[in-house]
């Protein structure tokens, strides 16, 4: 959705929905935070992203990769590994990915 009332996202869950106030909650502390802006319409807002998905996946995932992994990468992995959470398949993609990016530089 590029741009959408609290109705409209509440829609896309699926069953069974959360509750209206709560999909409110949420996008109000994201417009807070400054991760969504809103336009008014009357007493009702529709809401819309200013920050990127990744950069909003980047703003999450940091903190508490440091706090829970020390910041590592390997780390993070190895608990997937060890909680049989990744393939040997997925881990080959992952280091193709690495790989590719080292080439890349």
């Amino acid at each position: 959705l590029e741009k959408a009332f609290v109705k409209e996202v509440r829609e896309r869950f699926p069953e069974p929905r959360p509750h209206i106030n709560t999909v409110a909650t949420v996008m109000r502390k994201l417009a807070d935070k400054d991760y969504l802006a809103f336009e008014d319409f009357g007493s009702v807002h529709r809401f819309y992203p200013v920050v990127s998905k990744e950069d909003y996946t980047k703003s999450q995932l940091t903190p508490k990769m440091t706090r829970l992994f020390g910041n590592s990468f390997k780390n993070v992995v190895a608990f997937f590994a060890k909680e049989d959470k990744i393939t040997a398949d997925e881990l080959k993609e992952i280091i193709d990915m690495i790989e590719k990016g080292e080439d890349d530089k």
